[in-house]
């Protein structure tokens, strides 16, 4: 289990809940166009199910640009009000079709 601080770059998305997975999606695509990785950052169950979904939803965003992506999955710790919670880094890194 990773328990550094979670890096955060200009292609770092912090996913919630409430996300809306189709604009999560956009954002990704937009990232992977311009560099060849990125990383969305989500605590808990439903803001990690969110950040799949727009993975996924990504990938056919990103097939007009004949590109790919693969996730990693790997555990963060994030201090969230003064508490640190676990949370899961996605590192999304580019492939070309």
């Amino acid at each position: 289990m990773n328990t550094e601080e979670p890096h955060v770059t200009p292609g770092t998305l912090k996913v919630s809940a409430k996300s809306n997975p189709n604009a999560v999606a956009g954002a990704l695509a937009a990232v992977m166009r311009k560099r060849p990785t990125a990383e969305i950052q989500a605590v808990g169950a439903g803001a990690i199910n969110q950040a799949i979904k727009a993975v996924a939803i990504a990938r056919s965003y990103l097939k007009d640009s004949d590109m790919d992506v693969v996730c990693i999955p790997s555990f963060i710790t994030v201090a969230i009000s003064d508490r640190e919670r676990t949370g899961m880094s996605l590192a999304i890194e580019r492939r070309t079709l």
